[in-house]
C-alpha cells in the first residue's frame, strides 16, 4: 500500500490535540485517587520510589540457536512468561504497583508507607533482592529455559503520573527524573546487582558517589541485608518460588504457536493474542525516542509542570498518529518517552523486505517532520521545548507479537533480535539522527543504502529529505508515494519536486 506524510494533516491533528490540553490540572496524588484512566488534561504528583529491573540474559536467550527460528522465539517467550509470573506474584505480595513490563524490563512503583521516604527505599531494595533471588530459581531445565540474571536501578522523588496510551490500553506514565534515573541505573551495565541513585542512597543514609561510580557500585550484601531487616516484607523467596510452581501446575503456560498477520500491521488485534495464538513474521521494528526529555522534565517539573504534560501529550500522540494512521504500522507500546512499533508490507506468507524498509524510512522522516511541527505549534502556545530532539532506530528481521502473563493481567510483548537491535540503533543516535540496523541496510534498496551511507546513520532526515533522496535514486516505494502525492496535490511534498539531493544527510 502507498503511505505518505502530509503537513496539512499533521497540523490539523496537532491543533486538535492542543485543544485537549489547553487547560491542565496538576494535583497531589492521595491513596484514594486511582492511577488508572487519568484524564488527558490532568496529572497527579506522586511521591514514590521507582524500581527498574532488567533481565540481563535476554539476548543470550535470543541467541540460543544459530538461526533466529521458531525454537529460539518459543524459548525466549516462555523464558519471559515464567519470570513475569514470578515477578507479578512478588509485587502483589509486597503491595507494589507494576507500572510496565517491556520485554526484559520491569518498572514498579513503591508508594507505601506514604509518609516515610526512607522506608520506601528500604522496601524497594528488599523487593529488588527478592526478585533477584526468586528469578534465580524460576527457569525450566526441561524446556532449556535458564534462570534470569537481574540488574536493578532505584531512585526516589516526586513524579507526574499522566495517561499513557489510548483505546483500552491505558496505563499511567510517570514523568520525572526519578523514573528516568532508575531506568538508567538498571541499563547502566552488564553486571548484576542493585544500583541506587545518590538521591535514593541519601534517603537511607548511604554515602554519596561520584557520577562515574553510580553504575559500577552495587549495594553490598550488608547494605541489602540492612534494608531487608528494616522493610520486613513478610514473604520469603522460598514461599514465592513454591507458590509460583503451584500456580504453574494449576495454570500451565500453553505452548507458543505462531501464525503470520496479513499486513498492514495496524490491524493487528493484541487483545486476541495469547501464547497459543501468537504472531511471527519478517517485519521492521522502529524505536523513536524523545532525546533530552529527562533534562527537559527536570527543568520544568517544579515550576511549569503543565507544560511538561502538554509537550508529552502532543508529541507522543502525533508520533503514534504518524506510525499508525499515516503508515499503518502497529504501536506495540510507549516505553517512557519512547514509542516502539512494527511495520510490514506484503502478504501474510511473504513480507516484501525492500518495500517494508523503504516505507519505514519514509515513516521515520514523517516522524521527524511531525516532531518539528509539534515543537513549532507548542512554541506558538508559549510552551518551551528547548533541548528536545528525536532519535529513531530501525531494524528488519523475524518479529514476534503476543501477550504474556495470566489471563486478566496479560501484557503486550514483541521481542526478537531485531527488536533489541532497533533499540540499540536508536540509542546510538543524537536527537537529530536516524539509524538503520545491519540487516535492514543489507536488505534495503540501493537508494536507502545510499541515503544512510556506510555508517548507517543519517542527520536531519525529515520526510521531504527522505523523499528527495529516495525518488532521485529510483526507490520504487518512494516513487509510488510521490505519484500519489501528485494526484492529491499535497503542498508538503509538491514543494520538494526537483530539489537536489541534500549532502548533509550522511554522517
Amino acid at each position: 500500500m502507498v503511505h505518505t506524510w502530509n503537513e496539512a494533516r499533521a497540523r490539523k491533528r496537532i491543533r486538535a490535540r492542543l485543544d485537549e490540553v489547553k487547560t491542565v490540572e496538576i494535583v497531589d496524588w492521595t491513596r484514594d485517587l486511582s492511577l488508572e484512566n487519568i484524564p488527558r488534561n490532568k496529572a497527579y504528583r506522586v511521591d514514590g520510589v521507582h524500581l527498574y529491573a532488567d533481565i540481563l540474559n535476554l539476548e543470550e536467550m535470543l541467541n540460543c540457536t544459530q538461526l533466529e527460528g521458531e525454537t529460539c522465539h518459543r524459548r525466549t517467550l516462555r523464558f519471559l512468561n515464567l519470570h513475569y509470573r514470578a515477578v507479578d506474584r512478588i509485587l502483589n505480595e509486597c503491595d507494589l504497583r507494576r507500572v510496565d513490563f517491556a520485554n526484559q524490563r520491569l518498572h514498579a512503583l513503591v508508594t507505601k508507607p506514604y509518609d516515610d521516604e526512607a522506608m520506601r527505599v528500604h522496601r524497594a531494595v528488599a523487593v529488588a533482592q527478592l526478585v533477584t533471588d526468586a528469578l534465580a530459581e524460576t527457569g525450566d531445565d526441561d524446556e532449556h529455559i535458564p534462570d534470569a540474571v537481574v540488574r536493578v536501578g532505584i531512585d526516589t522523588s516526586k513524579t507526574l503520573a499522566v495517561n499513557n496510551g489510548r483505546s483500552g490500553n491505558r496505563e499511567p506514565l510517570f514523568l520525572g527524573p526519578a523514573a528516568n534515573h532508575a531506568a538508567k541505573r538498571a541499563a547502566g551495565g552488564k553486571d548484576a546487582g542493585i544500583f541506587l541513585t545518590n538521591e535514593a542512597r541519601a534517603a537511607i543514609g548511604l554515602k554519596q558517589l561520584k557520577a562515574s561510580e553510580l553504575d559500577a557500585t552495587p549495594l553490598t550484601s550488608e547494605e541489602v541485608a540492612a534494608s531487608q531487616e528494616k522493610a520486613e516484607l513478610g514473604v520469603s523467596k522460598d514461599t514465592i518460588v513454591r507458590q509460583w510452581r503451584e500456580d504453574l501446575e494449576k495454570n500451565p503456560i500453553g505452548a507458543f504457536s505462531f501464525s503470520s498477520h496479513t499486513p498492514p500491521m495496524r490491524n493487528l488485534d493484541f487483545t486476541a493474542l495469547t501464547p497459543g495464538n501468537s504472531r511471527r513474521q519478517d517485519a521492521l521494528s522502529l524505536y523513536a525516542d524523545l532525546d533530552g526529555f529527562t533534562a527537559y522534565v527536570g527543568r520544568h517539573i517544579d515550576d511549569e509542570p503543565e507544560d511538561v504534560v502538554r509537550a508529552m501529550h502532543i508529541i507522543r500522540s502525533e508520533l503514534e498518529a504518524v506510525l499508525s494512521t499515516e503508515f499503518e504500522g502497529r504501536r506495540i507500546r510507549f516505553i517512557g518517552d519512547c514509542v516502539h512499533g512494527l511495520m510490514a508490507e506484503g502478504t501474510a506468507q511473504t513480507t516484501d523486505a525492500e518495500a517494508t524498509i523503504s516505507d519505514a524510512v519514509l515513516c521515520a522522516g514523517g516522524l521527524r517532520s511531525s516532531f518539528r511541527l509539534c515543537l513549532e505549534l507548542l512554541g506558538e502556545e508559549g510552551v518551551d521545548t528547548a533541548g528536545l530532539g528525536l532519535a529513531v532506530g530501525l531494524e528488519f528481521g523475524p518479529m514476534t507479537a503476543t501477550r504474556l502473563g495470566l489471563k486478566g493481567s496479560r501484557t503486550r510483548c514483541s521481542v526478537s533480535r531485531g527488536v533489541l537491535a532497533s533499540e540499540a540503533e536508536q540509542s546510538r543516535c543524537s536527537g537529530r539522527q536516524t539509524a538503520i540496523g545491519e540487516n535492514a541496510y543489507d536488505k534495503a534498496t540501493p537508494a536507502v543504502r545510499n541515503l544512510f551511507g556506510k555508517e548507517r546513520i543519517a542527520q536531519h532526515l525529515d520526510y521531504a529529505a527522505a523523499m528527495v533522496v529516495l525518488t532521485t535514486d529510483g526507490d520504487a516505494t518512494a516513487r509510488e508515494a510521490e505519484a500519489a502525492e501528485k494526484v492529491w496535490a499535497a503542498p508538503a511534498v509538491a514543494a520538494t519536486f526537483g530539489q537536489e539531493r541534500r549532502p548533509f544527510l550522511r554522517v
